[in-house]
Protein backbone atom coordinates (compact mmCIF):
# COMPACT_ATOMS: atom_id res chain seq x y z
CA UNK A 1 0.00 0.00 0.00
CA UNK A 2 1.01 3.61 -0.81
CA UNK A 3 0.42 6.46 1.93
CA UNK A 4 -1.70 8.15 -0.37
CA UNK A 5 -4.37 5.06 -0.12
CA UNK A 6 -4.79 5.67 4.13
CA UNK A 7 -6.33 8.64 3.30
CA UNK A 8 -9.53 7.84 1.74
CA UNK A 9 -11.18 5.36 3.42
CA UNK A 10 -14.77 3.74 3.29
CA UNK A 11 -16.49 2.85 6.11
CA UNK A 12 -19.62 0.24 7.01
CA UNK A 13 -20.82 -2.20 9.53
CA UNK A 14 -22.15 -5.67 9.70
CA UNK A 15 -23.36 -8.29 11.90
CA UNK A 16 -20.78 -11.06 13.49
CA UNK A 17 -23.18 -13.72 14.13
CA UNK A 18 -22.78 -15.98 17.40
CA UNK A 19 -22.43 -19.59 16.87
CA UNK A 20 -26.11 -20.16 18.17
CA UNK A 21 -29.17 -21.89 17.19
CA UNK A 22 -31.80 -19.78 16.15
CA UNK A 23 -33.78 -18.94 19.90
CA UNK A 24 -37.31 -19.60 19.89
CA UNK A 25 -39.13 -19.38 23.33
CA UNK A 26 -39.00 -23.35 23.56
CA UNK A 27 -34.98 -24.01 22.53
CA UNK A 28 -34.46 -21.24 25.38
CA UNK A 29 -36.70 -22.66 28.26
CA UNK A 30 -35.12 -26.40 27.32
CA UNK A 31 -31.76 -24.92 27.17
CA UNK A 32 -32.11 -23.74 30.72
CA UNK A 33 -33.13 -26.81 32.16
CA UNK A 34 -30.77 -28.50 31.00
CA UNK A 35 -28.27 -26.13 31.80
CA UNK A 36 -29.13 -26.51 35.56
CA UNK A 37 -29.61 -30.16 35.60
CA UNK A 38 -26.01 -30.27 34.40
CA UNK A 39 -24.61 -27.90 36.99
CA UNK A 40 -26.61 -29.48 39.75
CA UNK A 41 -25.08 -33.12 38.94
CA UNK A 42 -21.33 -31.36 38.81
CA UNK A 43 -21.90 -29.87 41.85
CA UNK A 44 -23.55 -32.40 44.08
CA UNK A 45 -27.03 -30.68 44.94
CA UNK A 46 -29.70 -33.76 44.29
CA UNK A 47 -32.69 -32.62 42.79
CA UNK A 48 -36.26 -33.93 43.42
CA UNK A 49 -37.11 -34.01 39.97
CA UNK A 50 -35.03 -33.46 36.24
CA UNK A 51 -37.99 -33.07 33.92
CA UNK A 52 -35.09 -34.27 31.44
CA UNK A 53 -37.45 -36.59 29.11
CA UNK A 54 -40.47 -34.04 30.01
CA UNK A 55 -38.40 -31.53 28.86
CA UNK A 56 -37.32 -32.84 25.61
CA UNK A 57 -40.66 -33.98 24.63
CA UNK A 58 -42.34 -30.85 25.28
CA UNK A 59 -39.66 -28.50 23.25
CA UNK A 60 -40.11 -30.89 20.63
CA UNK A 61 -43.56 -30.94 20.06
CA UNK A 62 -43.96 -27.23 20.34
CA UNK A 63 -41.61 -26.62 17.09
CA UNK A 64 -44.16 -29.34 15.97
CA UNK A 65 -47.16 -27.32 16.26
CA UNK A 66 -45.99 -23.83 15.19
CA UNK A 67 -45.32 -25.42 12.22
CA UNK A 68 -48.32 -26.62 11.81
CA UNK A 69 -49.81 -23.07 13.05
CA UNK A 70 -51.51 -24.64 16.13
CA UNK A 71 -50.74 -21.96 18.29
CA UNK A 72 -53.02 -23.05 20.88
CA UNK A 73 -51.38 -26.28 21.34
CA UNK A 74 -48.05 -24.33 21.16
CA UNK A 75 -48.69 -22.58 24.18
CA UNK A 76 -49.81 -25.44 26.03
CA UNK A 77 -46.28 -26.91 25.48
CA UNK A 78 -44.57 -23.56 26.89
CA UNK A 79 -46.39 -23.45 29.59
CA UNK A 80 -45.35 -27.43 30.50
CA UNK A 81 -41.97 -26.12 29.84
CA UNK A 82 -42.23 -22.44 32.26
CA UNK A 83 -44.06 -24.53 34.38
CA UNK A 84 -41.32 -27.19 35.55
CA UNK A 85 -38.30 -24.85 35.01
CA UNK A 86 -39.52 -22.83 37.67
CA UNK A 87 -39.66 -25.91 39.47
CA UNK A 88 -36.04 -27.00 38.78
CA UNK A 89 -35.59 -22.76 39.88
CA UNK A 90 -37.46 -23.59 43.43
CA UNK A 91 -35.29 -26.94 44.28
CA UNK A 92 -32.48 -25.68 43.64
CA UNK A 93 -32.81 -22.40 45.55
CA UNK A 94 -33.97 -24.71 48.84
CA UNK A 95 -31.56 -26.83 48.20
CA UNK A 96 -28.82 -24.22 48.39
CA UNK A 97 -30.07 -21.82 51.04
CA UNK A 98 -27.27 -21.06 53.52
CA UNK A 99 -24.60 -22.00 51.62
CA UNK A 100 -22.33 -19.17 50.76
CA UNK A 101 -20.57 -21.16 47.98
CA UNK A 102 -22.60 -22.62 46.03
CA UNK A 103 -25.00 -19.31 46.33
CA UNK A 104 -22.54 -17.75 44.70
CA UNK A 105 -22.22 -20.41 41.78
CA UNK A 106 -25.62 -21.06 41.15
CA UNK A 107 -26.56 -17.21 41.71
CA UNK A 108 -26.01 -16.27 37.39
CA UNK A 109 -27.35 -19.41 35.88
CA UNK A 110 -30.32 -18.96 38.29
CA UNK A 111 -30.58 -15.18 37.06
CA UNK A 112 -30.53 -16.15 33.63
CA UNK A 113 -32.94 -19.27 34.01
CA UNK A 114 -35.32 -16.48 35.34
CA UNK A 115 -35.08 -14.31 33.02
CA UNK A 116 -35.66 -16.41 30.37
CA UNK A 117 -38.97 -18.06 32.31
CA UNK A 118 -40.18 -14.39 32.56
CA UNK A 119 -39.96 -12.67 28.95
CA UNK A 120 -41.91 -12.93 26.07
CA UNK A 121 -41.58 -13.28 22.88
CA UNK A 122 -42.68 -9.79 21.55
CA UNK A 123 -41.72 -7.68 24.60
CA UNK A 124 -39.38 -4.56 24.84
CA UNK A 125 -36.28 -4.19 25.86
CA UNK A 126 -33.66 -5.86 27.04
CA UNK A 127 -33.95 -10.18 26.75
CA UNK A 128 -31.81 -13.43 26.63
CA UNK A 129 -31.20 -14.78 23.71
CA UNK A 130 -28.88 -18.00 24.96
CA UNK A 131 -28.30 -19.53 27.95
CA UNK A 132 -24.59 -20.11 27.18
CA UNK A 133 -23.89 -17.03 25.65
CA UNK A 134 -25.83 -13.41 27.11
CA UNK A 135 -23.82 -11.19 25.52
CA UNK A 136 -25.86 -12.18 22.13
CA UNK A 137 -28.22 -9.35 20.76
CA UNK A 138 -30.50 -9.42 18.25
CA UNK A 139 -29.83 -6.97 15.14
CA UNK A 140 -32.21 -6.21 12.54
CA UNK A 141 -30.79 -6.14 9.06
CA UNK A 142 -33.88 -6.21 6.51
CA UNK A 143 -32.27 -8.52 4.75
CA UNK A 144 -34.96 -10.67 2.82
CA UNK A 145 -33.44 -13.98 3.63
CA UNK A 146 -32.71 -12.82 7.78
CA UNK A 147 -34.77 -9.83 8.72
CA UNK A 148 -32.87 -10.48 11.75
CA UNK A 149 -29.11 -11.65 13.23
CA UNK A 150 -28.20 -12.47 16.50
CA UNK A 151 -24.49 -11.85 17.50
CA UNK A 152 -22.67 -8.32 17.75
CA UNK A 153 -22.41 -5.72 15.28
CA UNK A 154 -18.53 -5.04 13.58
CA UNK A 155 -17.04 -1.90 11.98
CA UNK A 156 -14.95 -2.74 9.22
CA UNK A 157 -12.80 0.58 7.36
CA UNK A 158 -10.99 0.05 4.02
CA UNK A 159 -9.19 1.60 1.85
CA UNK A 160 -11.38 3.52 -0.83
CA UNK A 161 -8.71 3.62 -3.46
CA UNK A 162 -7.50 0.22 -4.54
CA UNK A 163 -3.66 0.02 -3.60
CA UNK A 164 -1.41 -2.64 -5.65
CA UNK A 165 -1.94 -5.51 -3.54
CA UNK A 166 -6.04 -4.55 -3.17
CA UNK A 167 -8.14 -3.20 -0.21
CA UNK A 168 -7.10 -3.74 2.99
CA UNK A 169 -8.87 -3.85 6.24
CA UNK A 170 -7.49 -0.64 8.22
CA UNK A 171 -9.02 -1.06 11.00
CA UNK A 172 -12.15 -3.83 12.60
CA UNK A 173 -13.65 -3.40 15.75
CA UNK A 174 -16.69 -5.06 17.87
CA UNK A 175 -19.50 -2.61 19.20
CA UNK A 176 -21.34 -4.28 21.52
CA UNK A 177 -24.95 -2.92 22.79
CA UNK A 178 -25.85 -2.57 19.70
CA UNK A 179 -25.16 1.52 19.03
CA UNK A 180 -26.40 3.52 15.96
CA UNK A 181 -23.97 3.33 13.03
CA UNK A 182 -23.74 7.31 13.14
CA UNK A 183 -22.97 7.61 16.89
CA UNK A 184 -19.52 5.10 16.03
CA UNK A 185 -17.81 7.19 13.26
CA UNK A 186 -16.15 9.12 15.26
CA UNK A 187 -14.21 6.77 17.42
CA UNK A 188 -13.70 4.46 14.34
CA UNK A 189 -12.25 7.07 12.90
CA UNK A 190 -9.33 8.18 15.73
CA UNK A 191 -8.53 4.27 15.67
CA UNK A 192 -8.17 3.92 12.09
CA UNK A 193 -5.60 7.52 12.26
CA UNK A 194 -3.96 5.46 15.41
CA UNK A 195 -3.32 2.21 13.64
CA UNK A 196 -2.16 3.77 10.58
CA UNK A 197 -0.44 6.79 11.39
CA UNK A 198 -1.88 8.63 8.75
CA UNK A 199 -4.78 11.62 8.78
CA UNK A 200 -7.93 10.66 7.07
CA UNK A 201 -8.99 13.30 4.30
CA UNK A 202 -12.55 11.95 3.30
CA UNK A 203 -14.38 8.97 4.74
CA UNK A 204 -17.37 7.35 2.46
CA UNK A 205 -20.09 5.92 4.70
CA UNK A 206 -23.90 4.57 3.55
CA UNK A 207 -27.29 6.24 4.66
CA UNK A 208 -27.15 4.88 8.27
CA UNK A 209 -24.48 7.03 9.25
CA UNK A 210 -26.89 9.90 8.80
CA UNK A 211 -26.59 12.17 12.04
CA UNK A 212 -22.67 11.38 12.43
CA UNK A 213 -20.84 12.66 14.87
CA UNK A 214 -17.19 12.68 12.48
CA UNK A 215 -14.93 15.19 14.06
CA UNK A 216 -14.60 16.82 10.57
CA UNK A 217 -18.33 16.64 9.15
CA UNK A 218 -17.75 17.81 5.74
CA UNK A 219 -14.82 15.64 4.61
CA UNK A 220 -17.66 12.34 5.52
CA UNK A 221 -19.62 11.78 2.06
CA UNK A 222 -22.93 9.63 2.48
CA UNK A 223 -24.12 7.35 -0.13
CA UNK A 224 -26.98 9.37 -2.28
CA UNK A 225 -25.62 12.97 -1.27
CA UNK A 226 -25.93 15.15 -4.00
CA UNK A 227 -24.22 18.47 -2.16
CA UNK A 228 -20.57 19.24 -2.47
CA UNK A 229 -19.76 15.91 -4.89
CA UNK A 230 -18.24 16.12 -8.22
CA UNK A 231 -15.50 15.27 -9.83
CA UNK A 232 -12.89 13.01 -8.09
CA UNK A 233 -15.43 13.11 -4.64
CA UNK A 234 -17.66 11.50 -6.91
CA UNK A 235 -15.72 8.94 -8.50
CA UNK A 236 -14.57 7.91 -4.92
CA UNK A 237 -18.29 7.86 -3.75
CA UNK A 238 -18.99 4.92 -6.40
CA UNK A 239 -16.57 3.17 -5.06
CA UNK A 240 -18.52 3.34 -1.39
CA UNK A 241 -19.73 -0.45 -2.19
CA UNK A 242 -16.45 -2.36 -2.84
CA UNK A 243 -16.06 -2.60 0.60
CA UNK A 244 -19.57 -5.07 0.42
CA UNK A 245 -17.08 -7.79 -1.04
CA UNK A 246 -14.62 -7.54 1.62
CA UNK A 247 -16.75 -8.19 4.64
CA UNK A 248 -18.18 -11.06 2.05
CA UNK A 249 -14.54 -12.30 2.08
CA UNK A 250 -14.15 -12.16 5.65
CA UNK A 251 -17.54 -14.33 6.63
CA UNK A 252 -16.51 -17.11 3.84
CA UNK A 253 -12.80 -17.67 3.94
CA UNK A 254 -12.27 -16.23 7.53
CA UNK A 255 -13.99 -16.38 10.31
CA UNK A 256 -16.69 -13.21 10.69
CA UNK A 257 -19.55 -15.31 9.50
CA UNK A 258 -19.90 -17.64 12.78
CA UNK A 259 -17.89 -16.54 15.97
CA UNK A 260 -17.35 -19.74 18.35
CA UNK A 261 -15.33 -17.46 21.30
CA UNK A 262 -16.74 -16.87 24.53
CA UNK A 263 -17.88 -13.35 25.74
CA UNK A 264 -17.41 -10.27 24.25
CA UNK A 265 -13.67 -10.53 24.81
CA UNK A 266 -14.06 -13.60 22.26
CA UNK A 267 -16.34 -11.63 20.20
CA UNK A 268 -13.78 -8.59 19.95
CA UNK A 269 -10.90 -10.88 19.00
CA UNK A 270 -12.79 -13.25 16.23
CA UNK A 271 -13.32 -9.73 14.58
CA UNK A 272 -9.37 -8.67 14.55
CA UNK A 273 -8.07 -11.97 13.73
CA UNK A 274 -10.23 -12.17 10.71
CA UNK A 275 -9.57 -8.90 9.74
CA UNK A 276 -5.88 -9.68 10.22
CA UNK A 277 -6.52 -12.86 8.31
CA UNK A 278 -8.04 -11.24 5.30
CA UNK A 279 -4.73 -8.86 5.42
CA UNK A 280 -2.65 -11.74 5.08
CA UNK A 281 -4.22 -13.51 2.21
CA UNK A 282 -3.95 -10.20 -0.09
CA UNK A 283 -0.51 -10.44 0.63
CA UNK A 284 0.35 -14.12 -0.33
CA UNK A 285 -1.89 -13.58 -3.57
CA UNK A 286 0.71 -10.40 -4.09
CA UNK A 287 3.73 -12.62 -2.96
CA UNK A 288 2.14 -15.11 -5.61
CA UNK A 289 1.61 -12.51 -8.10
CA UNK A 290 5.74 -11.31 -7.78
CA UNK A 291 6.70 -14.93 -7.75
CA UNK A 292 4.71 -15.85 -10.86
CA UNK A 293 6.66 -12.81 -12.79
CA UNK A 294 9.95 -13.80 -11.42
CA UNK A 295 9.75 -17.26 -12.60
CA UNK A 296 8.51 -16.22 -15.93
CA UNK A 297 11.43 -13.85 -16.61
CA UNK A 298 14.19 -16.78 -15.15
CA UNK A 299 12.42 -19.42 -17.37
CA UNK A 300 14.11 -18.78 -20.55
CA UNK A 301 17.49 -19.52 -18.70
CA UNK A 302 16.38 -22.64 -16.84
CA UNK A 303 14.81 -24.05 -19.96
CA UNK A 304 17.24 -23.62 -22.57
CA UNK A 305 20.17 -22.84 -20.49
CA UNK A 306 23.69 -21.11 -22.69
CA UNK A 307 26.47 -24.09 -24.27
CA UNK A 308 29.51 -24.07 -22.62
CA UNK A 309 32.24 -22.90 -25.00
CA UNK A 310 34.50 -25.94 -25.91
CA UNK A 311 37.82 -26.73 -24.64
CA UNK A 312 41.19 -25.67 -26.82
Amino acid sequence: MRSQDLKRVTVDTTVQPKAISFPTDAKLLHAAIKGLNRLARRHGVRLRQSYSRVAKAAAMMAGRYAHAKQFNRHQRQLRILRSRLGRIIRDIRRKIERQPALEEVFALPLGRASQIRSQQQRQRGWKLYSFHAPEVECIGKGKAAAPYEFGVKASIVTNNRRAPGGLFVLHASAMPDNPYDGHTLRDVIDGTEALTGCPIERAYVDKGYRGHDAQNPRRVFISGQKRGVFGVIKRELRRRSAIEPIIGHTKTEGHLGRCHLKGRAGDAANVILSAVGHNFRRILAWLRELLALFLRLLWPTLAWPAQLNPAS
